[in-house]
C-alpha cells in the first residue's frame, strides 16, 4: 500500500487531497484542519462522495483533523470491476486509509449507508474507533421506504439529468432546497456495476444483522442524528438505536435524509457537542 503526495484541491485551498493505493484499488482522501487535532473520519453514503460533506467541514475544523474518503467505486476513488463492494470490505479499506495517514484513534461519522460502513469499521477495529455518529442511517431494512425512483437500470447508463433528479428526489425534504448539480454528477462518475454492487452490499449487511444489535455489542459511544422528514428511512426507526447503552438519539424537525446538506449548522452543533466528549487528541 502506498500514498501519493498530497496537494490542495482546486476548489478549496485549505483542503489537502491525496490518493492512497491499497491492494484492491485507489482511495481518494481529503483532509482539513490541524494535523494534531483529534481525528474525525467522515464516510459518505451510497452514490455520493466526499463532496457531500463540503458544507459541514468548515464548521468542524476548529476542533478536528477532518478526514474524508471516497469509498471504492465512488467519487475520485478507483472503480475496478473485480473487488468486493461489500460493507465489511469498504470498512477494511477505510481502516487501511487511516493507518496510512498515521491515525491511531478516530471518531467516525457516517451519513446514510456510510453509517453501516462506520459500524463495520468499529466491529473490525474497536481500538481504532473511539465513538460513532450516524446521520440518517437506517437501522435495518424494515425501516426502508420503497421508492419508484430508487434505481437506474444498466440499460439506462449513463443516466440522464432527469433520471438523476428522480434518483435523488428523496435525498432531501427541506422546502426549496435543491441538491447541487456537482453532487448529482458524482452518480455519473460511478459505473453501473459499482452502484449496483454497493447497493447490494448494504442490503446484505443490514439483512444479516440490524445495526442496533451490532452496536449494542460494541458498547461504543453513539450519536444518532435523523432528519424527522426523511423519505428514505422511517425517522421513527431512530428509536431502535436506544437499545445501545448510552446512545444519544436526536431528531431534527423540518429536515430530510441529508441534514449535512439541508442544515449543516444544526448538524454540526449536534456533532460537535458529541465529539467534544469523546475525542482523542493525536500524540
Amino acid at each position: 500500500m502506498t500514498v501519493s503526495d498530497g496537494k490542495p484541491r482546486v476548489d478549496d485551498e485549505t483542503t489537502t487531497s491525496s490518493t492512497l493505493s491499497l491492494d484492491d484499488g485507489d482511495i481518494h482522501v481529503c483532509e482539513d484542519g490541524p494535523s494534531d487535532a483529534p481525528a474525525l473520519l467522515l464516510i459518505h453514503g451510497s452514490a455520493s462522495s466526499v463532496r457531500s460533506w463540503d458544507p459541514l467541514v468548515p464548521l468542524l475544523t476548529g476542533a478536528h483533523r477532518v478526514i474524508r474518503i471516497d469509498l471504492l467505486g465512488h467519487g475520485l476513488s478507483g472503480k475496478p470491476a473485480g473487488p468486493s463492494y461489500a460493507v465489511p470490505d469498504q470498512a477494511r479499506r477505510a481502516g487501511a486509509a487511516l493507518d496510512l495517514l498515521g491515525v491511531e484513534h478516530a471518531i467516525v461519522a457516517g451519513h446514510s449507508s456510510g453509517g453501516a460502513v462506520a459500524t463495520a469499521l468499529a466491529e473490525q477495529r474497536p481500538g481504532l474507533v473511539t465513538a460513532l455518529a450516524l446521520v440518517n442511517t437506517g437501522p435495518g431494512m424494515h425501516a426502508f421506504i420503497p421508492s419508484e425512483s430508487a434505481g437506474i437500470a444498466a440499460s439506462q447508463w449513463p443516466p440522464t439529468d432527469e433520471q438523476l433528479r428522480r434518483f435523488a428526489a428523496t435525498a432531501v425534504s427541506r422546502p426549496g432546497y435543491r441538491i447541487p448539480q456537482e453532487l448529482l454528477g458524482e452518480v455519473r462518475m460511478m459505473t453501473h456495476h459499482t452502484l449496483a454492487a454497493t447497493m447490494q452490499g448494504i442490503l446484505d449487511y443490514l439483512e444479516q444483522r440490524a445495526l442496533p444489535d451490532r452496536l449494542a455489542v460494541l458498547a461504543k459511544p453513539l450519536l444518532v442524528i435523523f432528519g424527522a422528514d426523511d423519505r428514505r428511512w422511517r425517522s421513527s426507526s431512530a428509536a431502535d438505536y436506544r437499545v445501545v447503552p448510552g446512545a444519544e438519539v436526536e431528531l431534527l424537525p423540518g429536515l430530510g435524509h441529508s441534514p449535512i446538506l439541508e442544515d449543516p449548522e444544526r448538524t454540526a452543533r449536534s456533532l460537535l457537542a458529541f465529539t467534544a466528549l469523546h475525542a482523542t487528541r493525536a500524540d
